[in-house]
């Protein structure tokens, strides 16, 4: 991404040796030996649908290894009752909440799973602040890998929940994110463990870059005019936009939608950087509800970046006010639980659409990458308490009563 040198498999594991850590490799692909396997007429006789339907544009050499649990092709709704309340006909929503472990990271945890199994690797390690730790625990956990997790000390229990359960052997950081992920890269590299850390990894962006290959797929191929996602260190982003060149390259479609990146107002330092210009990113301690977003140094800012410039796209920074309305927002008109981080999303398109900047013809996506069960505390902030009665039908007859004439039902 940086000098553009190429390597073989062979030469480098991780990053590129003259770059180090700043320098995120890119898996480069055949595609006119590709486009034979992978098109649109074979996809529609394809019956496999999980992420591995796209194995010919994924790194795997030995698909007999992939982890067993469905990963992928999670459902894209037409969000008619939202898409009506805000004038807008033609939104959907993408639901990555419904993978194994509840988040879209399941996507890049298949990937580098299956690429420590062709290795022979038996132990690997990632940071996180809970999605990416929970997913890797729980996929090596259905195929017998051991596990070294390194989250920060905030990181929510119903994630460090999930990371205990599937066995993992967890290391909470008294510090950031960042710090936890800085200890986690000397960890790997002192104890000779498999590194599954975001934009470190370059195998990664490949699993995330399923979840657009199937947006373009489940719209008949085509492609969203503009598709939302929460933005913490760039990965996702960064994916989405791989998956679309790749999309693009092997024609399957014609054109590329226009890549919004939402941030946390106290996690915006890709926002700000998009703002300034160029491809400098400057640290700012992260303060936010959306954990998995709260990240003062992005480790994928370059192809972060790139993905939002060269798709039209934009930055766009959103409240944890605005966050947490559109917790509420997305459940109720549509049905659909995210976590904060997951709908942040949403929040960039509500606050745009109310700035009057969306056209009601567009075709919209706005990807939801996590379930709100991983934060069941901010998900209580952004609703109001049940209703306590006696367990009598005298005071059952009262609320019930009080409950109709407030709302006048």
């Amino acid at each position: 991404m940086i000098c553009g040198a190429e390597y073989g498999l062979d030469e480098t594991m991780y990053v590129c040796p003259r770059h180090g850590a700043a320098g995120i490799l890119d898996v480069v692909y055949d595609y006119d030996l590709i486009r034979a396997r992978l098109n649109r007429a074979s996809l529609a006789k394809n019956r496999d649908y999980s992420l591995w339907r796209y194995l010919p544009v994924l790194p795997i050499a030995e698909p007999h290894l992939v982890p067993p649990l469905h990963i992928g092709w999670t459902p894209l709704y037409h969000a008619h009752r939202l898409g009506a309340r805000l004038g807008l006909p033609h939104l959907y929503i993408k639901d990555d909440g419904r993978n194994p472990t509840a988040s879209l990271k399941d996507r890049a945890s298949a990937i580098a799973i299956t690429r420590a199994r062709e290795m022979g690797w038996q132990v690997i390690t990632a940071a996180s602040t809970g999605n990416a730790a929970s997913s890797l625990a729980g996929l090596a956990a259905s195929v017998g890998l051991t596990t070294y997790i390194f989250v920060p000390e905030t990181a929510p229990q119903a994630k460090v929940a999930q990371l205990l359960i599937f066995g993992a052997n967890v290391i909470m950081v008294r510090g950031t994110y960042d710090q936890a992920y800085d200890l986690c890269l000397l960890a790997s590299d002192e104890y000779g463990w498999y590194s599954r850390n975001t934009a470190y990894n370059p195998y990664l962006s490949e699993g995330k870059k399923t979840a657009a290959l199937e947006i373009c797929e489940q719209l008949q191929w085509q492609p969203p005019d503009k598709l939302f996602v929460a933005v913490g260190d760039g990965c996702i982003i960064g994916g989405l936009w791989k998956g679309l060149r790749d999309a693009y390259a092997l024609g399957l479609i014609e054109r590329m939608p226009q890549l919004i990146g939402v941030q946390a107002e106290g996690s915006s330092v890709l926002a700000r950087a998009w703002v300034a210009g160029g491809e400098t990113v400057e640290p700012h301690p992260a303060t936010t509800l959306a954990d998995s977003i709260a990240v003062g140094m992005p480790r994928d800012a370059i192809k972060a970046l790139r993905a939002v410039r060269q798709t039209g796209g934009e930055y766009i920074t959103v409240s944890d006010d605005e966050i947490l309305e559109a917790m509420r927002v997305l459940a109720r008109e549509e049905g659909v639980f995210g976590e904060p981080a997951g709908v942040a999303g949403l929040a960039g398109l509500l606050k745009m659409r109310q700035q009057g900047r969306l056209d009601p013809a567009e075709r919209v996506v706005v990807l939801v990458t996590g379930n709100g069960l991983k934060d069941v505390q901010s998900a209580m902030r952004a609703t109001r308490k049940p209703h306590i009665v006696e367990p009598t039908a005298e005071d059952l007859r009262r609320l019930l009563q009080k409950l109709t004439t407030a709302t006048g039902a």
